[in-house]
């Protein structure tokens, strides 16, 4: 059954929230590596710059992550603007409720995502 306007409207607003926590997280991550970054040679301890390092990458691949999330929530939003939120984007069969409200962004069924993963679609 398709989505009701209100239950997008619902949707859009948790999307736009999510979207706001992650990019404050983002900035955070970057900051924190920017500032390693120019801590960096004052360490007086090797352990100490290796340290730092591991929390560096640590750092970038969740700032890879959380970016990976942030175009989905936009691919999710532009869903809803031209008013195929809740359309697999590779199946064209609808994305259950359930998978929605537990992941806003989801473009995809569970299946379609699935061989998605597995490479069998593209």
């Amino acid at each position: 059954m398709p989505l009701k306007k209100n239950e997008i409207a619902l949707f859009k607003k948790r999307l736009i929230d999510l979207r706001i926590r992650i990019n404050q997280t983002v900035k955070g991550a970057t900051k924190e590596v920017t500032e390693l970054d120019q801590s960096k040679g004052y360490s007086q301890h090797q352990a100490d710059e290796g340290t730092d390092d591991f929390v560096k990458n640590i750092n970038l691949e969740v700032s890879s992550k959380e970016m990976n999330v942030l175009r989905q929530i936009d691919r999710a939003l532009e869903k809803i603007e031209d008013g195929t939120y809740g359309v697999c984007d590779l199946t064209g069969d609808e994305i259950p409720f359930k998978r929605l409200d537990a992941i806003p962004y989801a473009t995809m069924t569970v299946k379609a995502q699935e061989q998605f993963e597995k490479g069998a679609i593209q």
